[in-house]
C-alpha cells in the first residue's frame, strides 16, 4: 500500500483529507502555543486562507518546541483525525515534527508584536518583498490574483481569441504622452532608438488583422514620476482587439469579460474574499457582486459633462464641454449618480490618441472608458481609425512624421477592416475586486520613482 502523499497541500488535505488515515503536511509556523497537557501549531502554506492545526505529543521535546517559533519551515507525520475545538472539523495528530528551516522570531521581520498583536503595516512591507507574500493580506492577493489571471485566459480562450505574445522593447509609443523609459545607451539600441512598450496594441492589430480575434497579456511600462496609490511604472495589461468590429462590439465584450471574471473569481477564492470583507474593507465582495448584476449604463461624454455640471458639487477641476474627466469626476459618476458601472464614450477628439475612430462631424472619436464605483476608470477602448487618408491626416493634426509607423499604415493599405478592442489594467481590476487601496499592494514586486530592494 502506497504511503502519505508527502506533498499534499493544505487546501487538499481540508478539502479531501480521510479521517483516520495518515498524512505528512508541510508548511510554516503562523502561531504555536505550548503547555503541559497539550500544544497547537498553526500551519500555512500558501494554498489557501485557513491554517492547519497540528497537535503535539504531550511528551513533546522542549529543545523541538522551542525551535517552532512563527517563521519556522517544518514537515508533519501523523494521523488526520476528529478535532476537540471548534476551529476545524479535522486536525493532524503529530507523531514527529521535522524542522525544515529555523526562524528566529525574536528577530523575524514580520512578526507579531505588542499587547494588541497588530501586524507590520503595508507600508513597512513594501520595503520587504521578499517576506511580504508570507502575511495573511498579500497571501490572499497573490491567490486571488493567479485565480484573475486563469480566468482571464479561459474567457478569451473559450471565444477563439488567440494570445499573441507582443514584444517589451519596441519603437512605437502608442499612447503618443512621450512618458516611455529609453532602452540602452542614451535611448539606442543597438544604434536605433527603443522604448520599453507602454502598450501591446499597435504590435497586436497586425495580428488581428490575420487572425481576427485577439488578444495580449503582459507587461507594460510607464515612465511617468507619479507616486499615488493607482500608479507603478511597471504593470500588466490585458489587451483584446478584434477585426471586423465597431464600439458597440467593444463595449459587449468588455462588460461580458467584466462581469463573467468577477463571478469566476468569486467562486474560486471563496475564502480570499471573505477575508477582504472582513479585514480590508467592509461589503466589499456585496459592492462587487451588486455592480455585475445588472447591465452597466452608458454615456457620452457631452452627457457626463451636463451631469457634472449640474450636480451642484464643487470639484477641483473644471467641468463642460471639452473637459477632461478627472479621477474625482469619474468617481462621482460611478459611485453618485450611476451608483454602478458606466461607459463614457465618444470623447473629443483632442483628448485622445491618434488612432480612435473619427466620428462623422469629425469634433470627438468613437472612444470609451469604463468607470467603476470607488475606483474609477478601469478599462479604456476605442474602435480604430480604418481608413488611410483619416488616420495619416490624425498624425499631422498632432505633430507626428507618419513613416514612423508605416508599417501600421499598410495595415490600412491591405485589406484593412473595422476593428478595435480596449485595455485592462490588470492591477487596476485587482485594486476593485479585493479593495486594496494602493497598487503596490496587488503586484508582487512594485516598481516606483525611487531605490527599490528587488
Amino acid at each position: 500500500m502506497a504511503g502519505p502523499d508527502r506533498r499534499i497541500s493544505i487546501s487538499r488535505l481540508l478539502a479531501n483529507g480521510v479521517e483516520g488515515n495518515p498524512v505528512v503536511v508541510n508548511g510554516w509556523v503562523k502561531t504555536s502555543r505550548f503547555s503541559k497537557n497539550v500544544s497547537f501549531v498553526h500551519l500555512f502554506d500558501g494554498s489557501t486562507p485557513k491554517t492547519l492545526q497540528i497537535v503535539l505529543p504531550a511528551d513533546a521535546d522542549e529543545e523541538l518546541t522551542k525551535r517552532l517559533g512563527v517563521g519556522a519551515a517544518v514537515q508533519v507525520t501523523g494521523t488526520w483525525v476528529a478535532s476537540q475545538g471548534a476551529e476545524q472539523a479535522l486536525e493532524v495528530l503529530a507523531d514527529s515534527i521535522e524542522v525544515v528551516g529555523d526562524c528566529d522570531p525574536t528577530v523575524y521581520p514580520i512578526r507579531k508584536s505588542g499587547k494588541k498583536q497588530k501586524g507590520v503595516s503595508l507600508e513597512l512591507l513594501r520595503g520587504m518583498p521578499h517576506l511580504r507574500p508570507r502575511t495573511n493580506t498579500l497571501q490572499s492577493v497573490f491567490r486571488v490574483r493567479n485565480a484573475l489571471a486563469w480566468h482571464i485566459h479561459r474567457f478569451f480562450q473559450e471565444r477563439g481569441f488567440l494570445w499573441i505574445h507582443t514584444p517589451i522593447i519596441t519603437r512605437a509609443d502608442a499612447e503618443g504622452a512621450g512618458e516611455v523609459f529609453p532602452i540602452g545607451n542614451a535611448g539606442e539600441f543597438f544604434g536605433h532608438p527603443a522604448f520599453l512598450t507602454v502598450s501591446g496594441q499597435l504590435d497586436v492589430e497586425s495580428f488581428a488583422q490575420s487572425h481576427t480575434d485577439v488578444y495580449t497579456f503582459g507587461p507594460t511600462f510607464r515612465a511617468e514620476n507619479s507616486n499615488t496609490p493607482r500608479h507603478v511604472a511597471e504593470f500588466w495589461m490585458i489587451e483584446p482587439e478584434m477585426a471586423f468590429a465597431n464600439l458597440d462590439d467593444v463595449i459587449a465584450l468588455a462588460e461580458s469579460f467584466i462581469r463573467e471574471v468577477t463571478v469566476a473569481v468569486h467562486e474560486q477564492c471563496a475564502d480570499d474574499f471573505a477575508f477582504f470583507d472582513l479585514r480590508i474593507q467592509k461589503g466589499v465582495v456585496e459592492q462587487v457582486k451588486e455592480a455585475v448584476s445588472k447591465p452597466f449604463a452608458r454615456m457620452t461624454h457631452r452627457e457626463a459633462m451636463d451631469v457634472l455640471a449640474k450636480s451642484g458639487q464643487d470639484f477641483e477641476y473644471p467641468v463642460g464641454p471639452g473637459a477632461d474627466i478627472q479621477t474625482e469626476h469619474e468617481r462621482f459618476l460611478a459611485d453618485e449618480v450611476v451608483k454602478g458601472p458606466v461607459f463614457v464614450t465618444d470623447y473629443p477628439v483632442e483628448q485622445k490618441a491618434f488612432y480612435m475612430r473619427l466620428n462623422d462631424g469629425g469634433d470627438t472619436v468613437a472612444a470609451t472608458d469604463l468607470l467603476m464605483p470607488r475606483l474609477g476608470e478601469i478599462i479604456g477602448g476605442s474602435q480604430r481609425e480604418e481608413r488611410l487618408d483619416v488616420l495619416v491626416a490624425q498624425m499631422e493634426r498632432r505633430g507626428m512624421d507618419p513613416s514612423h509607423l508605416d508599417w501600421y499604415l499598410d495595415l490600412r493599405r491591405f485589406g484593412s477592416t473595422p476593428h478595435g478592442g480596449f485595455g485592462l489594467g490588470f492591477e487596476r481590476m485587482l485594486m476593485w475586486l479585493t479593495g486594496m487601496s494602493n497598487i503596490r499592494d496587488v503586484i508582487p514586486y512594485p516598481r516606483t520613482p525611487g531605490p527599490f530592494t528587488l
